[in-house]
């Protein structure tokens, strides 16, 4: 497990005062830890972002202004939902035989899968993985070999080989998975379509003139008498 010092001073300024202190690079934060009095602190932005852009878990040697140490994780960044820039930040200290929670980054390894090489998809759905340890024993990461990896195939959570921690998400649960590519079947021609709904007004129309015209005949029959019966007399 990496260490990385991050130097902070306390922080006083709240309210507008801590919106002008972030137009000037610091992001305020808080450090908490079991037994102590939390503290407002606040850090440069331009030492916290790597700490937040990784895919490794790090110990932080928090130096206050008075020249202390205190080992801490990064727990949780608050974001602001417009610019995506850090607007807040929480550091849970570490103490040496107390067990704590933590998510750790998972990390695929092996290159392109062989069944994404064959037109597959690759999902990955757990990108960090939650477990109970000493601070001693946090992983820097977990990595999943994905090489081999063939369509239809996956990587659950219980086939994770993670030593001296607990996991605390589902085993059953995928971590990555290959899926089958996506087959998109093309509309029906609307004009075919048309086309079977006009037939049957032409047959029906030409049904009608016959009736019509069946009807005109008898008509016709029914005058012959009449003129008949006028050259009789």
């Amino acid at each position: 497990m990496s260490e990385v010092v991050l130097n902070a001073e306390p922080r006083e300024a709240k309210g507008k005062r801590a919106k002008y202190a972030r137009q000037q690079g610091q992001i305020p934060g808080v450090f908490y830890a079991h037994g102590e009095q939390s503290l407002s602190i606040q850090v440069p932005k331009i030492s916290l972002d790597p700490l937040i852009h990784t895919s490794e878990t790090h110990i932080i040697n928090l130096r206050l202004k008075d020249g202390s140490l205190k080992k801490c994780i990064l727990r949780d960044v608050q974001f602001d939902p417009v610019s995506d820039r850090p607007i807040h930040f929480d550091l849970q200290g570490l103490r040496e035989n107390e067990k704590l929670t933590i998510d750790v980054p998972i990390v695929l390894t092996g290159g392109t899968p062989k069944g994404v090489r064959e037109g597959g998809m690759i999902q990955h759905i757990i990108h960090r993985l939650r477990v109970s340890c000493l601070p001693k024993d946090i992983p820097d990461k977990i990595e999943v070999e994905v090489g081999s990896l063939e369509i239809n195939q996956s990587v659950h959570v219980n086939e994770l080989t993670v030593p001296n921690v607990t996991v605390l998400e589902n085993p059953d649960s995928p971590v990555v998975s290959v899926v089958p590519p996506t087959v998109i079947k093309e509309p029906e021609p609307v004009v075919a379509a048309e086309e079977e709904m006009a037939e049957p007004e032409v047959v029906g129309k030409g049904k009608k003139e016959e009736e019509e015209g069946a009807e005109s005949k008898p008509a016709a029959k029914k005058a012959a008498p009449k003129d008949e019966a006028e050259n009789k007399k």
